[in-house]
């Protein structure tokens, strides 16, 4: 081998012979962990999740740009979240609530703001099959509070998405959001809403943002556990889908809340006289949007 690659023996055993420096042994076990936590999760961290993990994990401290370097040079990455074009149209001479929440994000305490909608799957050999997810999240803590699927996007699906938010909450009074479908401007809804001494919001014409929030939680679940994978059978996606949500709720780590899932969030602010704040930073497209449309709203 040496004669064929034209290296001196004594070199090649010099280098086969030779101590793993301090640094050589740092990057090598770095690279392994990366390696780990990426398989692990099913691609599904960036770096800045993988450094959370690593640390919440090990207790061992690096920064984001080293892990961004070592994925970079393993020409790894986390699944890319597509852009949703879609946004649901009111339908005309429904009974519409107006928009109370107005891109308020923030809460101070579990149950104060849930937000919920309605979105699509398919499956299949070809994709030939939808399959609906309705969900409500809760905006302190992003926590899930229900979740229902079905073959159906119609009242009884939303409904019993609420039904099972109140039972295993009775005594939540929240501002309730939602985008203006025709489950959510339904008489029966409505009076449901009503019964729980809930406030209705709801976001206007076009303005996916307005329910920022759950756009985000399906662009996340989507991303990880959704595109890029066919699913064959409905079983296998209500698994997938399932799993996904154990995953966000118990394991998935969010910096906003200083790495900590939401179940951990929950978990402290409801033993809390008062909960700890997790303000939302202050965004200046959002700010500017506020100085310029919020004093409209009672128009529109």
């Amino acid at each position: 081998m040496c004669a064929c690659l034209d290296v001196k023996r004594a070199n090649y055993y010099k280098w086969l012979h030779q101590e793993i420096t301090h640094d050589e042994e740092y990057w090598k076990e770095l690279i392994e962990l990366v390696i780990q936590y990426h398989e692990n999760y099913d691609h599904k961290l960036g770096y800045r999740s993988i450094r959370d993990r690593i640390e919440r994990d090990t207790g061992k401290e690096y920064n984001d740009y080293t892990i961004y370097k070592v994925m970079k040079y393993l020409g790894i990455q986390s699944r890319i979240r597509h852009n949703r074009h879609s946004c649901t149209v009111r339908a005309k001479n429904a009974l519409i609530a107006p928009n109370k929440l107005k891109r308020e994000f923030n809460a101070s305490a579990p149950n104060e703001k849930w937000v919920t909608d309605v979105t699509e799957f398919k499956y299949g050999k070809s994709s030939e099959h939808k399959f609906y997810l309705s969900t409500i999240i809760d905006l302190y803590d992003r926590y899930p509070i229900s979740y229902v699927m079905s073959h159906h996007n119609n009242n009884r699906l939303v409904f019993e998405t609420f039904d099972k938010a109140i039972e295993i909450n009775p005594n939540a009074h929240p501002l309730f959001h939602s985008d203006a479908g025709y489950q959510y401007t339904s008489p029966v809804f409505v009076k449901k809403l009503e019964n729980q001494k809930m406030e209705q919001s709801m976001s206007r014409i076009g303005k996916c943002i307005d329910n920022g929030p759950m756009e985000g939680f399906w662009g996340i679940l989507k991303s990880e556990m959704y595109q890029g994978k066919h699913y064959n059978a409905k079983e296998e996606l209500i698994e997938a889908i399932e799993k996904w949500i154990e995953y966000y709720t118990f394991e998935r780590l969010q910096r906003r809340y200083g790495v900590q899932t939401p179940y951990e969030v929950r978990t402290a602010a409801l033993h809390r006289d008062k909960p700890i704040q997790y303000k939302i930073p202050e965004n200046k497209s959002i700010l500017k949007y506020k100085q310029n449309h919020y004093t409209n709203y009672q128009t529109q």
